[in-house]
């Protein structure tokens, strides 16, 4: 009896010492957010304007929030993510610090809504190229995307954005 029981106690301490090299060898869970960019599309400016609009839909397909700090891109001088705003019946523009994403949602950016701002091309932006783009997020990951160059009338435009309206 006696033998049995000290090999029941070395089996316990054995699977005792194996599940704590487990714990210990096991990398920790992390939650991550994942910024995914679907739809994207900068909207040709007419001929001597120096800005246009960048619209998209960006999804966090993580399972932890993000947050967009800003938006780059090698062919503008400028870009920055901005919101249309009404007050007092004027519709105005203003630069957001950051766009917050909790796990699963979305924002689309869109005409009259939220948008890219990018201004002062360094090159010619022509109908049916791709414009290479970066989102810059807090946790310092870079999300590399590309928009589609269209027509000022095309993906329901209403030829307006980047103006304020009185």
């Amino acid at each position: 009896m006696q033998r049995t029981g000290k090999g029941l106690r070395t089996l316990t301490l054995a699977a005792f010492v194996a599940s704590a090299t487990l714990l210990v060898a096991a990398p920790p869970a992390r939650a991550n957010g994942k910024l995914t960019v679907y739809d994207a599309w900068i909207r040709k400016a007419p001929p001597g304007v120096s800005m246009m609009a960048g619209y998209a839909t960006l999804k966090n397909e993580g399972d932890a929030p993000l947050k967009v700090l800003t938006v780059q891109s090698d062919a503008f001088r400028q870009s920055s993510i901005h919101e249309t705003v009404v007050e007092r019946d004027v519709s105005r523009m203003r630069e957001l610090p950051r766009v917050d994403l909790a796990p699963g949602a979305s924002v689309e950016m869109k005409p009259g809504g939220a948008h890219l701002m990018l201004s002062e091309p360094r090159h010619p932006i022509l109908v049916g190229d791709k414009v290479h783009m970066v989102f810059l997020l807090a946790d310092g990951t870079r999300v590399e995307t590309y928009f589609d160059v269209v027509a000022p009338d095309a993906e329901g435009d209403t030829g307006d954005e980047g103006r304020d309206k009185q």
